[in-house]
């Protein structure tokens, strides 16, 4: 690994956030090409956490354009204050100041403009900043072909005002859930990462790291229970966002270890829908406790007997 990545993944890890070396190089290379991310996984696997982490990292400003069905240009570029505008309009109306080309003039200058998300980006001062186009994949494909334009450019053509460039291209992370495929177009103005969700040591490593005060015996058996979630035929199967949120639940209910009837009780941080519910029944997550129990005895028996062989050694 080249030292500028591994300095990047410690950085991202001082700040609580565990990336593999493969989400390190994305990002380097991001930045580094000047080309936006796209990041593609299931909900809740640490997609739009990447933006965050970055904007801490570079201590830049973090811009975010909340994508939605239906989401159309004004509401992601900019749009005119008309209040103001008709305000300003009245003014000059009452005193009989300026000619009608003077006051176009003015109520048409950036005084008067609202930036959105995406002009903001491009518009922005001084040091880059991270754009965040969260859940793109919500967009309808108009949007996209637009989006696909600006992504190229990273300009945009005011009618009333000219053309607006950026002065230092923004680090631009696009996350998708997948819940529509997205254009051949706008991937090939990606990078592409796919963030699955993580192993187990990875995700117990990721609760101890965001959850203070966790015991990591309880941090083991919530990465293993959702785990084994995940296997089952889920129509929503819990992310590390839900892990997360299970962990800090059970540290503030005082709990270090997993049992049925706190399971039952706050299963609701874990699975988010009706029939998911329904098909954890009570022997269902007797099973599951017991199998994230046994797999912590079987990893404190194997880290026993490598004490004992240890010592063993240093004894002869």
């Amino acid at each position: 690994m080249r030292p500028e990545i591994a300095q990047l993944q410690e950085a991202m890890r001082a700040l609580d956030y565990v990336a593999e070396p493969s989400i390190a190089t994305a990002v380097h290379l991001a930045r580094t090409m000047e080309k936006p991310l796209l990041v593609e996984g299931d909900a809740g696997v640490g997609k739009t956490e990447i933006a965050k982490v970055m904007s801490a990292v570079l201590d830049t400003e973090l811009i975010r354009l909340q994508c939605y069905e239906g989401l159309d240009v004004n509401a992601a570029l900019y749009e005119w204050n008309y209040q103001k505008q008709l305000l300003r309009l009245r003014i000059a109306s009452d005193t009989s100041a300026g000619t009608g080309e003077e006051l176009e003039d003015l109520i048409f200058s950036r005084r008067y403009l609202l930036e959105r998300p995406l002009l903001r980006a491009i518009a922005s001062k001084g040091k880059a900043p991270v754009l965040l186009i969260d859940e793109v994949d919500r967009a309808d494909d108009g949007f996209e072909a637009f989006l696909l334009e600006v992504l190229s450019d990273f300009q945009v053509t005011i009618p009333e005002l000219g053309t607006i460039r950026a002065e230092r291209r923004p680090l631009v992370v696009l996350t998708s859930n997948r819940t529509r495929e997205l254009g051949d177009a706008l991937r090939r103005r990606c990078l592409y990462l796919y963030i699955d969700h993580p192993a187990l040591e990875k995700e117990t490593e990721i609760i101890l790291a965001r959850v203070p005060g966790i015991a990591e015996r309880l941090a083991r058996q919530i990465a293993r229970f959702a785990r084994e979630l995940r296997l089952r035929r889920l129509a929503k199967p819990p992310g590390v966002a839900e892990s997360l949120d299970w962990a800090v639940a059970l540290v503030m209910l005082h709990k270090d270890r997993l049992d049925p009837i706190t399971v039952g009780e706050t299963l609701g941080c874990m699975v988010k829908d009706r029939d998911d519910a329904r098909s954890l029944g009570p022997d269902v997550i007797d099973a599951l406790v017991q199998q994230a129990g046994g797999a912590m005895a079987e990893a404190d028996a194997r880290q026993t007997d490598a004490r004992r062989t240890d010592s063993r050694r240093l004894a002869g």
